[in-house]
């Protein structure tokens, strides 16, 4: 679910925050990618006639189809992307895995009324809304990175947090999710719209945070308790605050527990045994494997492996395989000079520009030429 509203509050409130890019603009930038959230979109996105991509025995390959094809579009840009896959859910995540589990259930319900019906509309809509990432398809398409050469990590819980901790270190240049709670874990930059910006041909929105924090006038500690009132993953909000209301709160009370003690519970009434600081503290402390532990390394693709994987059973077309994968190669040999503003760091002042350059190679010239001149004007008088 990410944060609700948070996107729109932010283009809003503090629209310098946010950029637009085209895909070229990150040659040479290693991107943390939120593995699920691909995922997710590749199974919804990459479809034939109104229904997933499947093998002769139905096993689904709209997630490889997506994952190969677009990590190789990302790669031919220069860019360096490594995928970060979710771990073990929190604890207090177990209250929205369940509401999600009702929507699908009614989605379910909604589906065999609509295909009694012969709503062709209906029927994909809500096909749409069964979709779930499952552990096969983590797995499949862990294989597959390790094949295209692609690193991957395995977060120890939320992948999001993850991605954050490597854009803190300097690991990595952003993070690239659809949900906003990467901010909330402190992400520096974020990146939508990253993974399907040109098939959908609309230009990356890179987000900076402390642009943000500057443009809300909050500091990051206040910034998660707007994000809990606003509604997140891991606990309820209180009912009736919306975005408009609940940015004016944090900035006259600066925090939560000042916000509850002035708050007029008839009118807002706060959640029953409330768990915020359990989620504020999930935000502030996330469970992350350290980032200095954590070797990021892109490779050859190895393309008779990947003919083997994808060919065959899962039906994908051998000469696009292998097409893709000298794609992989072309770009991983020709991609390996990085951004120069990465190697050299310009100091104010202390660059000759090319015009002062040509002055001082002028200069000893023309002091020699005044010096004679000045010697002939000696001797004239």
């Amino acid at each position: 679910m990410g944060i609700l509203g948070l996107s729109k509050l932010i283009a809003d409130v503090a629209p310098e925050a946010i950029k637009e890019r085209e895909l070229k603009h990150y040659f040479g930038r290693k991107i943390a990618i939120d593995a699920s959230m691909c995922l997710y979109q590749f199974l919804i996105a990459v479809r034939s006639e109104g229904a997933q991509l499947t093998t002769v025995d139905g096993e689904t390959t709209s997630h490889l189809m997506g994952t190969f094809y677009r990590t190789i579009r990302m790669v031919e840009q220069g860019i360096k992307p490594v995928y970060v896959f979710d771990g073990k859910p929190p604890n207090l995540k177990s209250g929205e895995l369940a509401k999600r589990a009702e929507r699908r259930d009614e989605a379910q319900k909604l589906l065999q009324a609509a295909e009694e019906d012969g709503n062709v509309e209906a029927i994909d809509k809500f096909n749409r809304r069964l979709v779930k990432v499952t552990k096969t398809h983590a797995d499949e398409a862990k294989e597959l990175l390790q094949l295209m050469g692609i690193p991957y990590i395995d977060a120890p819980c939320e992948a999001e947090a993850q991605c954050a901790a490597l854009v803190k270190a300097g690991k990595v240049f952003a993070t690239a999710t659809e949900d906003m709670d990467a901010l909330t874990f402190g992400c520096n930059v974020l990146l939508r719209r990253l993974t399907f910006s040109e098939a959908r041909k609309l230009p990356v929105q890179e987000i900076h945070f402390d642009k943000v924090l500057a443009g809300l006038e909050l500091n990051h500690n206040e910034f998660i308790d707007l994000c809990i009132m606003l509604g997140c993953d891991y606990t309820n909000s209180i009912k009736g605050v919306g975005p408009k209301r609940a940015i004016e709160l944090i900035k006259n009370h600066r925090s939560l527990e000042k916000i509850i003690e002035n708050l007029d519970v008839k009118k807002y009434p706060i959640p029953e045994d409330w768990n915020y600081k359990d989620a504020r503290l999930l935000f502030q402390e996330p469970e992350v494997s350290n980032p200095d532990d954590i070797q990021l390394k892109w490779s050859e693709p190895d393309e008779e492996g990947l003919v083997k994987f994808l060919c065959g059973d899962k039906q994908f077309n051998e000469e696009r395989v292998r097409n893709g994968a000298k794609k992989l190669h072309k770009a991983r040999n020709t991609s390996t000079q990085g951004r120069l503003d990465s190697f050299f760091k310009v100091l104010p002042n202390s660059t000759p520009t090319p015009k002062r350059k040509a002055e001082e190679k002028k200069l000893p010239a023309k002091k020699a030429k005044a010096a004679g001149n000045s010697k002939f004007r000696g001797k004239a008088k």
